[in-house]
């Protein structure tokens, strides 16, 4: 693994913007940051030099935490190339690190999806994207709220399911998003909080005091928010209201400007603040292809433009990449570069428990995305190895 330099660029993390600096890696870590004029004082003969262009930005990797797919691979193939194919396209958008998210099925479908994802882990090369673990994405929902899940799969919670797919996920499962009405004794709720995987209110019809309740007995997080989910009333606050309401509860947002007005991304920022959302893609297998027809858990989902949907309308998933997610936050809520950091890449991290990811600082593992001029992606380093140069794809 080579020791390089970067040289005379601007480094945002979610709590500093360090102008004219120098980041040092070595052995896939970040080994030292400082100021640009000091940098031959730790530059070696061994010392790989790259020099930013002038309005070039250094940002933490992104952490996508509910991706299904992205050209023509899906998690639920339950097949190797499929996640390689996923963890080799990622960087591109400047996505170091995900969970390969599942979607309501069968659970025999879900069962192999899961065993592949656990054998996929065994072996991960750096430079790819970095599977962290799986997102278990029902199938513990409420029918009437199954968006784009199967409803003819869908099901209460049950603890001993959980637990056999746990294991056949060899303790992979770090992320699990239900209805919380369909685990009425909070059982599941509690078996997780417990076994710390993070507990997310998903495709449900609750109301205001049951998602207060359910985040008493541990759900700490919204999956996309205003999706699939009760809404915004005056007299019947629902999950939506909780979700904004509730400090405890961090939210997820796909900021594609399709899921979500731009405007409601706003008052969800205005109300969170940085700290309490994560930027999400959703994606699906078709994220990079054409207009076209395509598979998602069984079902035909059309797509045009940044648009996939059902045969109904139903939006199925989305064709949004973090890069873009991380523009139009910018653009929908005139936040700063730092807070965009923070909610794509830091948030995610510290909701994993993850103490080595989500920030440029030394002893960080080196996952980290240079972005241009007009803020996309140039390069990106995936635990300190070269993953992705702009004009340089295969």
């Amino acid at each position: 693994m080579e020791e390089f330099i970067l040289r005379d660029v601007t480094v945002v993390n979610p709590d500093s913007t360090q102008e004219h600096a120098y980041v040092l890696v070595k052995n896939g870590v970040v080994t030292a940051i400082g100021r640009d004029s000091s940098a031959e004082e730790v530059v070696t003969e061994a010392t790989v030099q790259i020099k930013a262009e002038p309005d070039d930005v250094l940002i933490p990797g992104m952490i996508d935490v509910h991706i299904h797919g992205t050209n023509h691979a899906d998690v639920m193939d339950g097949t190797p190339e499929a996640l390689t194919a996923i963890a080799e396209n990622l960087p591109s958008e400047g996505t170091t690190s995900f969970l390969a998210t599942t979607i309501t099925q069968h659970k025999d479908v879900i069962t192999r999806a899961l065993e592949n994802a656990a054998t996929f882990a065994l072996n991960q090369p750096a430079g790819r994207s970095e599977m962290l673990g799986i997102h278990l994405e029902g199938p513990f929902f409420t029918a009437e709220k199954a968006g784009a899940q199967p409803k003819e799969y869908v099901r209460p919670a049950d603890t001993a399911l959980f637990q056999q797919w746990q294991q056949v996920a060899r303790g992979l499962i770090k992320w699990v998003s239900l209805a919380p009405e369909q685990d009425p004794d909070h059982a599941l709720i509690r078996f997780l909080h417990q076994n710390g995987i993070v507990t997310a209110a998903a495709h449900s019809n609750a109301g205001l005091e049951e998602i207060n309740e359910s985040a008493e007995n541990g759900v700490s997080h919204v999956t996309h928010l205003f999706n699939g989910m009760s809404g915004l009333h005056h007299r019947d606050p629902g999950l939506a209201s909780a979700a904004l309401l509730n400090r405890s509860l961090t939210n997820e947002i796909i900021a594609d400007g399709v899921h979500v007005h731009p405007s409601m991304v706003d008052m969800a920022f205005r109300m969170k603040g940085a700290a309490g959302l994560l930027l999400i893609t959703d994606s699906i297998r078709a994220k990079c292809l054409q207009n076209g027809r395509y598979d998602l858990g069984g079902q035909t989902v059309t797509v045009e433009g940044n648009r996939p949907y059902l045969e109904d309308g139903t939006i199925a998933g989305s064709m949004l990449k973090m890069n873009e997610a991380l523009i139009n936050i910018m653009a929908f809520t005139n936040c700063s570069w730092e807070e965009a950091a923070a909610m794509a890449s830091r948030n995610a991290a510290r909701k994993l428990g993850l103490s080595r990811k989500g920030e440029v600082k030394e002893g960080m593992d080196a996952d980290m995305v240079l972005l241009d001029g007009n803020q996309e992606v140039r390069r990106t380093w995936c635990r300190g190895v070269p993953a992705y140069e702009k004009g340089k794809e295969e």
